[in-house]
């Protein structure tokens, strides 16, 4: 793992910093945050045109700054980019933040089939085929450390939102057991799960969204949990709380409950 001394403390210090998602929201924030002279962000996104804009303002504060499109619907493809990636830069911290949000909306009786099979694959398959693939070249190197952007939705079985929910749980059970696996290679894994974060994701959403933070706040917190190889970074803390509670509910109650949830967004914008 890269280190440095700082105030006569050892603290995680990165050379190479690879962040999908880039191009917009927490992804960006965080390109940003650890844009400084002397390190190389490979940045990933499915739109060229922002993607340039959060690179040009990592190069002016003095980084320098790889871009990739990409769709991580075809995981195949991200595998054979990252490796890539990693082979001209060695990545020492994988940050995959990129994601999709989608639930069924009021007007419908479910999901759609094809929605579902698309979040799988970008909340889920293809971040921890990704992680996988860090894992493999970090191990040789016995440094790095994977960070996975979940969601406190993985926490609950939310009725009008189960491919979203359900690929965010995959994801943070994946976590887990990665971190488990790696913990005596030198490779750490941290699992972030916040709540509801001001990024165009939740900007969709028309119903209540309490305690929402901003992405510079998000990016800041991620951060320090990576400095402090936090296992596992849940925020605002009251979903910590919400999560023990879920579990130690009767089912009954808990389904009921569930069950009067009542949430909806506007379409998906194309592209």
């Amino acid at each position: 793992m890269a280190n440095a001394q700082q105030n006569g403390e050892i603290r995680f210090d990165p050379v190479t910093v690879l962040i999908t998602g880039a191009s917009s929201g927490i992804g960006a924030e965080l390109a940003r945050f650890y844009a400084r002279s002397g390190r190389t962000l490979v940045l990933w996104g499915r739109d060229a045109a922002r993607l340039e804009r959060v690179a040009r303002d990592c190069r002016t504060m003095g980084a320098t700054v790889r871009t990739r499109v990409l769709d991580l619907a075809d995981g195949h493809a991200a595998i054979a980019s990252f490796r890539e990636d990693d082979t001209d830069h060695p990545v020492d911290l994988l940050i995959l933040a990129a994601g999709l949000g989608d639930m069924r909306q009021h007007a419908e009786r479910t999901e759609r089939a094809e929605t579902v099979l698309e979040l799988g694959l970008v909340n889920y398959a293809t971040p921890a085929a990704l992680a996988t693939a860090g894992a493999e070249r970090m191990v040789l190197r016995q440094r790095g450390h994977i960070v996975l952007l979940g969601s406190v939705a993985a926490f609950h079985a939310l009725p009008f939102a189960a491919g979203y929910s359900g690929s965010k749980a995959g994801l943070t059970r994946f976590a887990e057991a990665l971190r488990n696996g790696l913990a005596e290679y030198g490779v750490g894994v941290t699992l972030v799960s916040p709540g509801f974060v001001d990024t165009p994701m939740s900007r969709r959403v028309s119903s209540a969204k309490p305690f929402m933070q901003t992405a510079p706040q998000a990016a800041r917190l991620i951060a320090r949990a990576v400095e402090e190889e936090r296992p596992h970074l849940i925020f605002p803390r009251l979903f910590a709380g919400l999560r023990i509670l879920d579990i130690i509910m009767p089912r009954p109650i808990r389904d009921a409950i569930m069950r009067r949830l009542k949430a909806d967004q506007a379409p998906r914008a194309a592209g």
